[in-house]
């Protein structure tokens, strides 16, 4: 896509409102909404916003910023179409006044760690999974955690109520230029996946925010709330984000494809597992950011508690499909649709690259049920825990240098300012769980 393409389309479709859109550390879309008279401005990077307002941002005296877009991200909007005038968005990166790009930008991280793998040779391609409930409205007009079905596992109408909002959450994603792979019913009563083709690393993480964003829109106009939240119910299964990633060469070929081996997986795959599983809790306050994620890393609901891999179990934190050739990859099971994509992929490709820099051999691959395997039999197959709870994490995300490195050091400082506030703010609350214990007994 260039400027004077986008300058056509913009004519054409009668386009009048034009979003520029980024993310925080946290992983929140923000946009400024200009008229069609800016576009030109907008395109040329001359829009500029206050970076201090930001949370993670800029500090006061360094606020003025410029939004960057990318070109190959616009798109219109199809559900803002009114009366023939048209909406589009873009997504841009954030640069400082002088020009040079923001380091505080999570996108602009992640390409970054992007030309860093590149320079070894390789390329990222990821495919995402990002599970979701959808809850119905209170007479109030505020989300409820009351679902709206009581289908389950690959459900069909008239069981799935949700079928209608899922179709045209579908349709609004292909008309954005997605390509649906599959959808259906999850676990949980309420609980929905719409899965989409695989991209490289920078345009997956664009395309699972504008996914979160298109869920939550379309689920509105059918009075229901979307949420992406971790365990938003006790007792049934939460939302994960499995994240499908493989290394490519830069000639085109998978570069964890090799048909000679046992599992048809190339000695570079094995690094990169060993890596992944070396460095798996430290990056978990990235993958799993919040309070409530570690109230889904538990056992009994399918949710990935033991770093591990295998070839088939779904039990362990990592798994390989059983596609092959161009398809051969690692699905990591731990993230949430609540992290920020472009530092989770960032963090778990860094854990990757580290293990094929320093040659790493993987622990055995489990193809048992972990769930089921006792403390001691865990010990001697040194399968380790994952966090249990997002201080954990974040202790084992400090001691980590290589999430220093991932990140730099903008981006890892105010992450661990914003989570360390998180987890202080939630220590010091009074919960429902307290009132309904303590009230009465004592």
């Amino acid at each position: 896509m260039t400027k004077n393409q986008i300058l056509k389309i913009v004519e054409k479709e009668n386009i009048h409102f034009f979003r520029l859109q980024f993310v925080d550390v946290s992983g929140f879309m923000k946009n400024i909404a200009i008229p069609r008279s800016q576009i030109k401005k907008a395109l040329d990077g001359k829009m500029m916003f206050d970076g201090s307002s930001i949370d993670g941002f800029a500090r006061i005296q360094e606020s003025d910023m410029y939004l960057n877009p990318d070109y190959d991200t616009f798109t219109i909007l199809p559900w803002r179409n009114k009366e023939g005038v048209a909406a589009a968005r873009i997504i841009c990166d954030v640069h400082k006044s002088d020009g040079t790009p923001f380091e505080g930008c999570p996108r602009v991280n992640l390409k970054r760690v992007l030309a860093e793998a590149k320079k070894m040779g390789y390329t990222m391609n990821v495919g995402t999974e990002a599970e979701f409930f959808l809850f119905n409205m209170g007479e109030d007009g505020r989300p409820t955690t009351e679902t709206h079905d009581t289908a389950g596992y690959f459900s069909v109408d008239p069981e799935d109520y949700g079928i209608d909002c899922r179709r045209e959450i579908i349709e609004t994603l292909e008309k954005m230029g997605f390509e649906v792979e599959a959808s259906h019913h999850e676990v949980a009563e309420g609980q929905h996946e719409v899965n989409f083709k695989y991209a490289d690393a920078l345009e997956s993480a664009d395309n699972t925010i504008t996914f979160k964003w298109v869920v939550k829109t379309i689920a509105r106009k059918y009075g229901l709330h979307a949420t992406f939240m971790p365990k938003p119910v006790f007792g049934i299964n939460g939302s994960g984000m499995h994240t499908n990633q493989s290394l490519f060469n830069l000639d085109g070929d998978n570069a964890f494809f090799d048909k000679k081996d046992k599992l048809q997986l190339s000695k570079v795959a094995y690094q990169y597992i060993a890596g992944v599983v070396k460095h798996a809790r430290s990056f978990s306050a990235v993958t799993n950011p919040l309070v409530n994620s570690y109230k889904r890393l538990v056992p009994g609901y399918e949710a990935p508690v033991y770093v591990a891999w295998s070839a088939s179990n779904r039990s362990a934190l990592m798994r390989i499909p059983a596609s092959r050739g161009i398809g051969t990859r690692v699905e990591v099971r731990c993230p949430d649709p609540t992290c920020n994509p472009y530092l989770a992929f960032a963090m778990m490709l860094n854990a990757g690259l580290d293990g094929i820099k320093n040659k790493l051999t993987p622990p055995p691959s489990t193809d048992v049920n972990i769930y089921k395997m006792t403390a001691g039999q865990m010990k001697k197959a040194k399968i380790k825990n994952m966090p249990a709870s997002l201080l954990e994490a974040i202790a084992e995300f400090k001691k980590n240098p290589l999430s220093k490195a991932t990140l730099g050091d903008h981006i890892y400082a105010k992450y661990i300012i914003a989570k360390e506030a998180e987890w202080d703010n939630f220590r010091i609350s009074v919960t429902d769980w307290e009132l309904d214990n303590y009230l009465t007994a004592y």
